[in-house]
């Protein structure tokens, strides 16, 4: 089958013919209509994370999947041919920049009935990974406020979103060009960042959604209120990440020194800071296509490349300008979306 694929880490990313998938007893195979491009796939492209998360060469990069459902294994109870699902494979079981995908049943979920392919690709990977921060790890509640650093971008477009589903009061930054559309998203206060400080303007938040680097991170810490939860997508990981995926001592030492200074000035100012790498959950997937079959979330898409763009698109991630998703239209099956969910 066609896949886009890397031989070495920083190296070109091209099209080749690779082995067809292998079907497990409780996996699906499924058929990709589209799939998307997010930073993980240019930090994993680049190797940052190589000793972390070591692959196989030749690597199919691609973390967000929109199919149908063509095989499934003798165990599998959740899913039945011809079902239309999303997902995001599970880390070691990447590669949806290709034809065809094995994944977890567990990993994956119908996709919402209200949006075409294209728009389910754009979700799976950063609505996990909103859920993950507030939901799982900051517990947001209704009256509380948090900060989404880079609300234009692909988490932040759907962490505001969920944020103000909660009943929360949402704080963004973001660039000059992007403040009204971030408005439009349901954030009560934006942030030019090329005009003002965050610090400046911001105080006594419960929750920071880091996604940012350079100082926006220790930046942070003063924008908490005593109790505060800054959790950042970006880095430095921490040793409570090393223990999650089963690291090494030597690298859970490593991750300690890296995230010292960070976590150091966290506990002075009286906060708590955590790096959240997000996990693949179908169940919470299926929770998430409620939230946007009702309309509190939507998907928020910058451009759609046919596959054998999927270079360009990564490129056009890479660059930094993108709004929203970069989606990547596999099966070549349109690119229009819904006017209601455009961005």
């Amino acid at each position: 089958m066609k896949a886009f694929a890397i031989d070495r880490y920083k190296g070109k990313l091209t099209a080749r013919n690779v082995q067809e998938p292998t079907l497990g007893a409780t996996d699906i195979l499924v058929a990709i209509s589209a799939t998307s491009v997010n930073p993980l796939d240019i930090k994993l492209r680049d190797g940052e994370f190589k000793a972390l998360l070591p692959y196989r060469m030749p690597l199919v990069l691609g973390n967000d999947v929109a199919g149908r459902v063509i095989r499934v294994g003798r165990d599998v109870r959740r899913f039945k041919i011809g079902d239309e699902v999303y997902a995001r494979p599970a880390k070691d079981r990447i590669g949806a920049f290709a034809e065809r995908i094995c994944l977890a049943e567990g990993d994956a979920a119908l996709k919402p009935t209200n949006v075409s392919m294209v728009e389910a690709a754009a979700l799976p990977l950063v609505s996990l990974t909103a859920w993950q921060v507030l939901v799982d790890r900051a517990k947001l509640k209704r009256g509380q406020k948090v900060l989404v650093h880079a609300g234009s971008g692909g988490v932040g477009t759907v962490a505001i979103q969920l944020a103000k589903h909660l009943g929360a009061t949402v704080a963004a930054t973001t660039g000059t060009s992007n403040v009204d559309f971030v408005k439009s998203l349901g954030a009560d206060v934006v942030v030019d960042y090329r005009k003002e400080d965050f610090t400046a303007r911001l105080s006594a938040f419960d929750v920071v959604l880091n996604s940012l680097g350079g100082d926006t991170l220790e930046k942070s810490l003063s924008v908490l209120k005593p109790g505060g939860k800054l959790i950042s997508i970006s880095g430095p990981p921490d040793p409570a990440f090393g223990r999650e995926i089963g690291a090494s001592w030597l690298v859970r030492q490593m991750l300690g020194m890296i995230s010292s200074s960070i976590r150091r000035k966290a506990k002075k100012a009286g906060v708590d800071y955590s790096f959240l790498f997000m996990r693949a959950d179908g169940v919470q997937l299926a929770e998430i296509a409620q939230l946007v079959e009702s309309g509190a979330i939507r998907p928020v898409i910058d451009r759609v490349f046919g596959f054998d763009e999927t270079p360009a698109a990564m490129e056009r991630v890479a660059s930094g300008r993108s709004r929203g998703k970069v989606v990547i239209d596999v099966a070549g099956g349109g690119n229009a979306t819904s006017p209601a969910l455009a961005s």
